[in-house]
């Protein structure tokens, strides 16, 4: 048997490659929409991509499975598993796809995969327990757990709820969770867990960065695991319920496009955008239809000079996608990227298409669209420690872009709390006509959204440094 981890660190997911050396098959778990990795990765090792399949209906990303399927040839398994509403329409007629149950067996060559439903996360999700019959082996290797069990967490069970509007989900979904991790009991300590995602991810809130693990190891030491194991199914509840992060906006659209039917890339190919010159940035700004996506690292390089109108976007780890799905509401948006260096473009573009972003416009060096006739702009800044004598001075409204679970360990008082991933959705609880001073745990999150407000057209001030600044602090002159 071949396995290969395939991580992509803008969404810390993982996708997996497994193969039958015998027969020169292969099968590809969770895989993304940019499948040439995975396809060229099958060649190297002298496999062919024969098959594919999700673990569930994904909120984070853009299945590939379907790319593979219509651009590839490959066999899709999907789950026929938590009622009608939670089917993928898009393969239900289609001879390409064989719907898949608890209990049912994926042959790949002398490999084997089960079907196990571990609800809970949504109420389709499947895991696969892996088998390597070719290697002489009777007993299974590892669990493709999807996000069912992680290393160090658990699958949330609020998304359907906190993401995609069901109102009232989330209890339920963790009690079906609880009894779901109750029935791995009887699977062995030496189990591997192979799961989607690692950390970083938007889907739990404690995941470990060690790739993965095993059964025994988790059953002691990942905390919810252990207390659905160990605790009532209403101390399980109440726990893994709180302090979940909010979850990025584009979340809904991810499970609303996964459930219908992926768009293909044309021709199977990624986006190619064009190399734009100053005239073709001064029509897009002008033309007022497009955005500007600020791909520099340093905020304080962003906040003192940028374009006026761009977000900041650092192209690092997940805060690219996470700033790009959370402010850039409508997909179909034009995009013009601005890069330090040419070789960020193919990564730019690979993580854009991940979450559906395909209108790439083009893309321009930061500089010299800086030196350009582009209006420019700065946004005010000021160290967190001087924020109390600044609203003395010049009163405002304090903005805490933080977490809620951050918030409500410690924040200064009188302060208003929206997670920069769900400002977009909450400018209207915003004024006006004050000043808004955004501040954040370290200043990151508040210069991101700092350039979404004065965009929007918000009189902004970034609030840089820690926040531990402000704990106990009053903001009388605020809200």
């Amino acid at each position: 048997m071949y396995l290969k981890q395939i991580t992509d660190p803008s969404l810390a997911q993982n996708a997996y490659l497994i193969g039958c050396q015998r027969t020169g098959e292969a099968i590809v778990i969770d895989p993304e929409r940019d499948v040439d990795r995975y396809l060229n990765l099958a060649k190297e090792e002298g496999l062919k991509i024969v098959a594919v399949a999700d673990t569930h209906i994904h909120a984070d990303y853009l299945s590939g499975v379907r790319e593979l399927v219509e651009h590839h040839g490959a066999k899709a398994y999907v789950t026929a598993e938590g009622g009608p509403d939670w089917q993928m329409e898009w393969a239900k007629g289609d001879p390409r796809a064989q719907e898949i149950r608890h209990g049912d067996t994926i042959a790949i060559g002398k490999v084997e995969l089960k079907v196990l439903l571990t609800p809970g996360h949504t109420p389709e999700h499947v895991s696969y327990l892996l088998t390597d019959y070719g290697g002489g082996a009777s007993e299974p290797i590892a669990l493709l757990s999807g996000d069912f069990i992680f290393v160090g967490d658990v699958g949330r069970p609020d998304l359907l709820e906190s993401a995609a509007g069901q109102v009232g989900a989330m209890e339920e979904s963790a009690k079906v969770l609880y009894d779901s991790l109750r029935e791995t009991e009887g699977l062995p300590d030496f189990l591997q867990i192979l799961p989607a995602h690692g950390a970083g991810s938007a889907c739990g809130k404690a995941l470990g960065a060690i790739p993965t693990s095993v059964m025994g190891y988790e059953r002691k030491f990942n905390g919810a695991f252990h207390e659905a194991l160990t605790a009532s199914r209403e101390e399980f509840v109440e726990s893994i319920l709180t302090g979940q992060p909010e979850p990025p906006v584009y979340f809904a659209r991810m499970k609303r496009d996964n459930r219908a039917g992926q768009a293909l890339l044309p021709d199977g190919k990624l986006p190619a955008p064009a190399r734009y010159g100053e005239g073709d940035l001064v029509e897009l700004i002008n033309g007022g239809q497009g955005v500007v996506l600020d791909l520099r690292l340093d905020k304080q390089d962003f906040i003192a000079n940028h374009l006026k109108g761009s977000l900041y976007a650092p192209l690092r780890g997940t805060e690219f996608l996470e700033v790009v799905g959370s402010f850039v509401e409508d997909e179909k948006t034009p995009i013009l990227l601005l890069v330090n260096k040419a070789d960020e473009v193919e990564q730019a573009v690979r993580e854009l298409v991940r979450i559906g972003y395909d209108s790439i416009a083009g893309w321009m060096p930061v500089a010299e669209a800086l030196a350009s006739a582009a209006p420019t702009e700065a946004i005010a800044t000021i160290a967190t420690s001087d924020l109390p004598a600044t609203l003395e001075q010049k009163p405002g409204f304090v903005l805490d872009v933080r977490k809620a679970s951050e918030f409500q360990e410690g924040h200064m008082e009188g302060a208003k709390q929206i997670a920069h991933t769900r400002l977009a959705k909450h400018l209207d609880e915003l004024p006006s006509e004050e000043t808004i001073y955004v501040h954040c745990r370290s200043g990151m999150r508040a210069a991101k959204s700092a350039a979404l407000l004065a965009r929007e057209g918000f009189d902004v001030v970034h609030v840089d440094g820690s926040s531990d600044a402000l704990l106990g602090t009053s903001c009388s002159m605020c809200l």
